[in-house]
């Protein structure tokens, strides 16, 4: 699979998974996510995408300032509909990385480790996530404002004769290199893009 090459410069997710490490599928539980996981997962790489990683991201710092991250040990809540928009996108890569999931979860051994009713949808909220320490209470919710980072005006006259497959080749490539570098201005922490993500007290 050949990305994009910002991919590798986006600082990969490190966290201790207790039911990776009691099943002996990762040595001491640690489990490491890189950006190119979770484009796997949705099959593209967009803002939304982008997005979700983000907010991931800084949950996980603002939730464990001192120590790794505890897989399955974070109860997520998304404002959306599961149904709504690209919420569905959303939830799969916060559940890729937390480990919270729905009503399809895993739902523990002997009453623990359990994933099951981690994730949940249409909780009102002023953000777009909320993520929650099972173990302290701890709290973070998070709004993301993707038009921070707009699109560029080619990128947009691109998009409909990309979309009704009348683009030729190289319009193609341009368009496709004009979406990640989008997706790259949102994501590498060095732009540091104001008003991208919010923190809502």
């Amino acid at each position: 699979m050949i990305t994009p090459d910002f991919f590798a410069r986006i600082p990969p997710l490190v966290l201790a998974d207790p039911l990776a490490e009691m099943l002996g599928a990762a040595e001491g539980g640690v489990v490491e996510y890189r950006y190119v996981d979770a484009v796997r997962l949705a099959g593209h790489s967009c803002p939304t995408v982008a997005g979700a990683w983000l907010m991931t991201a800084r949950a996980l710092q603002a939730l464990y300032p001192d120590a790794m991250p505890q897989r399955g040990g974070i109860r997520v809540a998304l404002r959306e509909a599961q149904t709504t928009g690209t919420t569905g996108v959303v939830a799969a890569v916060i559940g890729l990385i937390t480990g919270a999931a729905g009503e399809g979860g895993f739902q523990g051994l002997g009453g623990r480790l359990g994933r099951r009713g981690l994730l949940t949808f249409g909780v009102e909220m002023r953000g777009d996530a909320r993520f929650t320490r099972l173990d302290s209470g701890a709290s973070v919710e998070l709004a993301y404002h993707p038009q921070a980072v707009p699109p560029e005006a080619a990128m947009q006259e691109l998009m409909p004769k990309v979309v009704s497959g009348g683009a030729d080749a190289s319009e193609r490539a341009e368009f496709a290199r004009l979406w990640q570098a989008r997706v790259e201005r949102i994501l590498l922490p060095s732009n540091d893009v104001p008003g991208l993500l919010e923190a809502i007290a």
